[in-house]
């Protein structure tokens, strides 16, 4: 049986109007795939959008972690709560993209592959710029983008200033935790190491929540966004094994290699190493 779901009410003049794809722009984004392959290998598709589409949530983490950072900053920790779960779904997102990709077999991906040089999700500045929301600093890693002024400006910025976990930590230290002076002021640009003391600043709030509720609040958030980063980090080592195998990767690393050593990276050491500490 037909549905007739036709409204009279329904807009359908739009010469003088905001549509949905001018809102959208969409004339942009569904004209910026440009398979370089030719004649154009079917395939090429899916690697360009899969890559778009991931930085296009990417462009999101960076807009709510940025936010967070400024939040935690000002002693506001509820709205984190908010924005760290969405960030987790977006995560979620990344990490179930790979599945698409995982489509395109060896065979394939082999007769496009040299297409595009040597261009390399290394070279992604918003994957670099939520490492370094993250936490995760290395300055080394800003060499490739040298030749993007803008983007190389940014990236020195976020490499020189506090991550999300630093600015936890000062707060934490503003209301009066003993976090250790040296987790509070030091070279922001060198990744964080562990401390005995932050774990029992830890241990203190993770023993009595009820007492601690919003830090042990963000706590869980941030080991959520974590545990989700590290489960991405693990698809992607999986991925690009099952496609290339042990090739080097496009843009001079060692390939799967170099991404397995991404899964001993820890961003929060403190609020994994506490677990131990509970209930002690």
């Amino acid at each position: 049986m037909a549905i007739d779901r036709y409204e009279s009410t329904i807009e359908t003049d739009f010469q003088k109007k905001l549509d949905y794809g001018g809102y959208l722009r969409l004339d942009e984004i569904l004209n910026s795939q440009h398979p370089l392959s030719n004649p154009a290998h079917h395939d090429e598709m899916l690697f360009i959008i899969q890559h778009q589409t991931s930085e296009l949530w990417m462009k999101l983490a960076v807009h709510e972690l940025t936010a967070a950072v400024e939040h935690v900053k000002q002693d506001r920790l509820s709205p984190c709560f908010k924005i760290l779960a969405r960030v987790k779904q977006i995560q979620r997102m990344l990490f179930e993209q790979w599945a698409v990709l995982e489509t395109l077999t060896p065979s394939e991906y082999a007769q496009f592959r040299g297409v595009f040089g040597q261009a390399s999700g290394l070279q992604s500045f918003q994957n670099r710029m939520i490492e370094f929301l993250f936490g995760n600093k290395d300055p080394r890693m800003l060499a490739v983008f040298q030749h993007n002024a803008p983007v190389f400006e940014e990236l020195q910025r976020l490499a020189n200033t506090p991550s999300l976990y630093d600015e936890f930590l000062r707060h934490l230290a503003r209301r009066g935790y003993e976090v250790p002076a040296e987790r509070i002021e030091r070279d922001w640009s060198e990744p964080y190491e562990a401390h005995p003391g932050v774990i029992a600043v830890f241990q203190r709030i993770y023993n009595h929540p009820e007492e601690y509720w919003d830090a042990y609040e963000m706590a869980e958030k941030l080991v959520d966004v974590e545990q989700q980063f590290a489960l991405w980090r693990f698809r992607h080592v999986k991925t690009v094994e099952r496609i290339i195998g042990f090739k080097m990767g496009s843009g001079g690393t060692s390939g799967v290699n170099f991404l397995r050593k991404g899964l001993e990276i820890r961003l929060f050491p403190e609020l994994w190493d506490v677990r131990t500490e509970i209930g002690q």
